[in-house]
């Protein structure tokens, strides 16, 4: 017997929870249910995270966590619980499969069955931002290598338990060569451990695209944070539906399983939500604390209801579909199919299917660190890129010069055009010459002379090579 902890939520989440409980222990789940409460009533009863600490600790006391949707109350001062609980729990991996029910759900791809792999701690969700001139704010991009390894590593040991034969990595590093190029090299990297599973590399932008188009093409595809937000839903709605896809959220010791959807406050109360969704999320839980002969009684169970065209309103089609039914009807139904399965829709087997156990990240040596230069970033409400680096000049020595101005990362002096158009955010990057050495007294030193003479910084970002390879970006147009 596994003990878990379950939040009913908002909007329809309690509906189908409710469906998706009597579902799961009428198939024989084994477990005990630990019941929180979260969401908009915590959040408006002036606890901004929208849950209690004793409810975390509840959660981190059963480490396996069902939680139906929720809503964030609007207005500035609520942080999503959603992302809160993936960094507090360590949840870095996002598990989507989006698979066609054709042509009991209607799709215009028959054939497809995908896997999503999501990084889900860091990149631009770390959630860092700034405002620092009048015209520009900054998010920064976070990519870490254990981010990236640990992610990476788990999207092919589940191709490798699934029984999946490709692992495809979507990234944008021909521009954002440091942070999604990391991504990408610690793909290669692992994938290398892996001969027995194919590997390719699309940038995201025309991977998305073939991904829209011809989904067949893919198996299984690891991605950073944004990238995998976006586009597993996108594959979850051309396989048939949003409301059809669950998710889960893994990590080294606690786990929380989901659907993709939210909240849906507009239909909620009136019995007629899909609990798919949090169903699915639910057999991926089965499958993780190791009780994978329920989840396929109950996915194959889930299959013939949606073969026998017993839909809720969301997928029901005239012509398509048999009978339309409500949340609770939904569920009788699936819980009748517990002891059949599907005809024409693949039978599911998830013999030998357990949570994934994978090595703890280990620390690669240390590289050697060398500091080559500075960017010294400006509030300046001038046009002129030649009048500002005239003005920038003056805080240059006999060792440290000024190597080039951007604005918005496009190179604007020396040689830039007149025809770019540039704001109040200036980057200014300083290099020693040739054979000189760069230290921080000299940043401080500069800094110090740059407020003497009136001068706005607004921040510094240091220069630095690992085993002598450049560890920033060249300007754009350098």
């Amino acid at each position: 017997m596994k003990k878990i902890t379950v939040a009913k939520g908002d909007g329809i989440g309690p509906e189908i929870m409710n469906a998706t409980l009597s579902i799961i222990m009428a198939a024989g789940a084994e477990i005990e249910i630990d019941e929180i409460s979260v969401g908009e009533q915590v959040y408006l009863s002036g606890n901004t995270s929208g849950i209690a600490k004793s409810s975390w600790d509840v959660i981190r006391e059963n480490k396996v966590f069902l939680k139906a949707p929720i809503t964030t109350p609007q207005g500035g001062g609520y942080k999503s619980l959603n992302v809160s609980t993936r960094k507090f729990l360590g949840l870095y991996a996002n598990v989507r499969p989006c698979t066609s029910l054709y042509p009991f759900v209607r799709t215009k791809h028959p054939i497809m069955d995908v896997v999503v792999v999501r990084e889900n701690e860091e990149d631009l969700y770390a959630g860092i931002e700034h405002q620092q001139t009048d015209e520009v704010v900054q998010c920064l991009k976070l990519i870490s290598r254990p981010g990236c390894e640990k992610i990476v590593r788990y999207a092919f040991e589940y191709a490798k338990q699934y029984g999946r034969k490709k692992v495809t990595c979507f990234t944008k590093d021909n521009i954002m060569k440091q942070t999604d190029g990391l991504f990408h090299n610690v793909f290669d990297e692992v994938a290398k451990e892996y001969p027995e599973i194919e590997n390719e590399h699309w940038i995201v932008d025309i991977g998305a695209a073939k991904l829209a188009d011809t989904p067949e093409a893919f198996d299984v595809i690891v991605m950073p944070n944004l990238y995998g937000d976006i586009l597993s839903d996108v594959a979850a709605q051309i396989a048939g539906s949003v409301g059809l896809a669950g998710s889960a959220n893994i990590g080294e010791e606690c786990a929380m399983f989901e659907a993709i959807h939210g909240s849906a406050p507009l239909i909620a109360g009136q019995n007629i939500a899909n609990p798919s969704g949090l169903l699915q999320g639910a057999i991926m839980m089965l499958n993780h604390i190791g009780q994978p002969l329920v989840a396929e009684k109950i996915q194959n169970a889930w299959l013939k209801t949606i073969e026998e065209g017993i839909h809720t309103f969301d997928i029901y089609k005239e012509g398509n579909s048999r009978k339309k039914v409500g949340t609770s009807e939904f569920a009788r139904a699936v819980i009748a199919n517990l002891d059949h399965q599907p005809s024409l829709l693949n039978v599911v087997s998830y013999t030998g299917s357990t949570a994934l156990v994978l090595p703890k990240y280990k620390r690669k040596p240390a590289l050697k660190k060398e500091l080559v230069g500075v960017d010294i970033f400006l509030h300046w409400t001038g046009n002129s890129p030649d009048e500002l680096a005239e003005k920038v000049k003056i805080l240059e020595t006999d060792h440290i010069k000024l190597s080039m101005i951007t604005n918005r990362g496009i190179k604007v002096w020396p040689e830039g055009f007149s025809e770019t158009f540039c704001t109040d955010h200036w980057r200014c990057r300083f290099k020693p010459l040739e054979g000189k050495l760069l230290t921080k007294q000299d940043i401080i030193e500069l800094l110090f002379y740059a407020n003497s003479n009136q001068l706005d910084t607004i921040k510094t970002e240091n220069l630095y090579t690992f085993d002598e390879k450049l560890g920033f970006s060249l300007g754009q147009g350098q």
